[in-house]
């Protein structure tokens, strides 16, 4: 089935954020504003985060990393977010929509697997300050994040897979800004009941995995921290990790509330918002929470800005 749709090549019709024929040029300049900052500030992290010396714990590690997947999360769908705000109806091909749905679902699942891995490194500092430079060493931190990688592109791999073999209408009307895996299984016009379960059941594991992690984590730190007598140690030790909370919160939040809500309370118009929080608002705050709640990177900065000024002026 797979290769007869693709040699059909079929055609979906991606109806936009707002739907309807209407043009929306304040809402293409935010969010053109929106994207264009997320692109400046993750690449100033991963570019901060590689140059300077001060920044080689593995927390800043995870952190370039993060801010990477970051700026290409947001690439693979916000250019077609903007096309359909200023011409609604954007055709795209049976190939294109199911390459934006694998990378979508990949880097998606890299960052939870790279927001488990952090809060991992904060309950090491937390709770076994000691030993901390013995448990993260560089290579399980590089394996960390390169164990990430490879889970979600396999877990995004047979996702893609099991849906581009269903059969689909020509054309398709997509009642979203991108091809989105719940979406695409609602316009299949093939029994789905097979690809549904192994795909729930799969991505079960998949998300809630890093998800449970995290958790994990946290628990661990909220008892290392009330075990903590005076309130300048509690309030330093809930300082390392406070931004993170905060990223981890608006992430997961958004992800549940769309993907594992009773297909009896769906909305379109509800996914289509709640994904512009973790597909385009999340990966955009990421490195100002970071930066702005984090000493060591703000110095970072200041020094890579002198630098640059010092060379201009040399």
């Amino acid at each position: 089935m797979a290769l007869a749709n693709l040699t059909s090549a079929p055609q979906f019709l991606l109806l936009g954020l707002m739907e309807g024929t209407d043009v929306h040029p304040l809402l293409f300049l935010l969010f053109l504003g929106i994207y264009l900052l997320n692109a400046l500030g993750n690449l100033i992290m991963v570019v901060v985060v590689r140059s300077d010396r001060a920044l080689r714990s593995p927390m800043y590690y995870f952190l370039g990393h993060l801010s990477l997947v970051d700026a290409c999360f947001t690439t693979v769908t916000v250019p077609r977010l903007l096309a359909g705000l200023l011409h609604p109806g954007q055709a795209v091909s049976f190939q294109g929509c199911f390459a934006q749905m694998y990378f979508f679902v990949a880097l998606g699942i890299t960052e939870s697997y790279l927001l488990a891995a952090m809060s991992y490194d904060r309950a090491v500092a937390v709770c076994w300050p000691l030993h901390y430079t013995a448990v993260m060493t560089p290579g399980r931190c590089t394996a960390l994040v390169w164990a990430s990688w490879a889970v979600s592109h396999l877990h995004s791999l047979l996702h893609t897979l099991l849906i581009s073999a269903l059969s689909y209408p020509r054309p398709a009307s997509v009642s979203h800004f991108f091809c989105d895996m719940t979406v695409m299984l609602s316009l299949a016009t093939s029994d789905t009941s097979a690809a549904e379960a192994a795909i729930f059941s799969e991505g079960l594991a998949v998300v809630l995995t890093p998800l449970f992690l995290v958790s994990l984590s946290y628990a661990r730190i909220l008892v290392a921290v009330l075990g903590v007598r005076s309130a300048g140690g509690r309030h330093r030790a809930f300082s390392t990790c406070g931004a993170h909370l905060v990223v981890v919160s608006l992430f997961f939040g958004s992800v549940l509330s769309v993907y594992f809500r009773p297909s009896s309370a769906y909305s379109a118009r509800y996914n289509r918002l709640a994904s512009v929080v973790y597909a385009v608002v999340t990966p955009t705050l990421n490195p100002f929470i970071y930066s702005l709640r984090n000493k060591e990177v703000k110095g970072a900065l200041k020094r890579g800005l002198r630098c640059r000024a010092a060379s201009q002026e040399v």
